[in-house]
C-alpha cells in the first residue's frame, strides 16, 4: 500500500502550522490519498459529518481542550473509521494498512477505532485527551 506524498505534507502542516482542523484520507487505487481538509475554524461536528456513513476512512483530528489545571492544550488524534455497514473487503484493506500508514504520520498522540458515530463522540474524544 503506497502513501501519497500529499498525505505527509498536509499532516506536517496540520501539526506544525495548524493550517487544518482535520484531514480525511481514503484508499484509492492501492494508495492512501487526501480526501478532505478541514479549515481551522471547522468544528468536531463538521468533521464527523464529513465521514461517509458506509465507507471506511482514516482521519486525523487536531483537538483543542483545556486541562483541569486550566491550560490550553491540543492533541492529534488518529481515527480509523470502519462503519459496520461498509463492505467486508474495504474493512480488511483499511485494517491491514492502518499501522503502516500511521507510521508515516509522525506525531499522532491518540489512536481511536470507531465503527459507528457513538464510538467517537466528543465526550469520548475529551476523555481520551485528558
Amino acid at each position: 500500500m503506497a502513501v501519497h506524498d500529499e498525505c505527509k505534507l498536509k499532516f506536517v502542516e496540520l501539526k506544525a502550522k495548524r493550517n487544518y482542523r482535520f484531514i480525511i484520507f481514503k484508499i484509492e487505487d492501492q494508495e492512501v490519498v487526501v480526501e478532505k481538509l478541514g479549515s481551522p475554524d471547522e468544528t468536531y461536528e463538521d468533521f464527523t459529518e464529513s465521514l461517509p456513513a458506509n465507507e471506511c476512512r482514516y482521519a486525523v483530528y487536531d483537538f483543542d481542550f483545556i486541562t483541569d489545571e486550566n491550560c490550553q492544550k491540543s492533541k492529534i488524534f488518529f481515527i480509523a473509521w470502519s462503519p459496520d455497514t461498509s463492505k467486508v473487503r474495504s474493512k480488511m484493506v483499511y485494517a491491514s494498512s492502518k499501522d503502516r500508514f500511521k507510521r508515516e504520520l509522525d506525531g499522532i498522540q491518540v489512536e481511536l477505532q470507531a465503527t459507528d458515530p457513538s464510538e467517537m463522540s466528543l465526550d469520548i474524544i475529551k476523555g481520551r485527551a485528558l
